[in-house]
């Protein structure tokens, strides 16, 4: 796994931000609040940021600030901070590709932990619905789904006894439909009453 020390230093990697977005030091200085001699001495690795202005000029540089303090060594291998590390020493990336990954990793996780927590709410919603019922309705609720609809007296219902007659006789015609023959008969019942 990647160390802060097997990273390059961070001022190296504004400055290869910077070149990439074809930004030139003093307006990158002007976007995220710094001196123009300041940030000059970071990216020659005089000076060593706070994490303040790592978070500025990452906000400038429209990459993550986790990915930022990892190169800085400001973050630990938690929480999956290890993706952004291996991203950011892949020596076959460039440096668009980093930002893109690093970018579409971090919205993946925090969608994750969005629905995580909409889940969350949703169970505890559940099981508080589900301790509101009273004991005898949970009863019922749990016999029907056990054994079927009953009447009062706990038997099967006619529309589950039909439902067996019809599985073992085949299929039968839903009530009030009618087949062909029946229609026929009634078209020439109809006939023979208007003639």
């Amino acid at each position: 796994m990647a160390t802060p020390k097997d990273l390059p230093d961070v001022g190296g990697f504004i400055r290869d931000l910077r070149r990439n977005a074809k930004i030139s030091l003093r307006q990158l200085a002007e976007q995220a609040g710094v001196s123009n001699p300041y940030l000059s001495q970071i990216e020659r690795g005089l000076r060593k940021p706070s994490a303040e202005v790592l978070q500025q000029l990452a906000s400038a540089l429209r990459v993550s600030t986790p990915a930022m303090y990892l190169r800085a060594g400001l973050l630990d291998d938690k929480e999956g901070h290890g993706v952004l590390a291996a991203i950011a020493v892949d020596a076959d990336l460039t440096m668009a590709q980093k930002q893109s990954l690093s970018q579409i990793y971090e919205t993946f996780r925090r969608e994750n932990a969005r629905l995580a927590e909409t889940q969350a709410e949703a169970e505890a919603d559940q099981a508080e619905k589900s301790a509101d019922q009273p004991a005898s309705q949970a009863a019922d609720l749990a016999n029907v789904a056990a054994t079927g609809p009953t009447t009062v007296g706990g038997t099967p219902t006619e529309a589950v006894l039909e439902s067996v007659a019809v599985t073992e006789a085949g299929t039968a015609p839903a009530p009030g439909s009618t087949t062909i023959p029946q229609k026929k008969k009634a078209a020439e019942a109809a006939e023979e009453e208007t003639s």
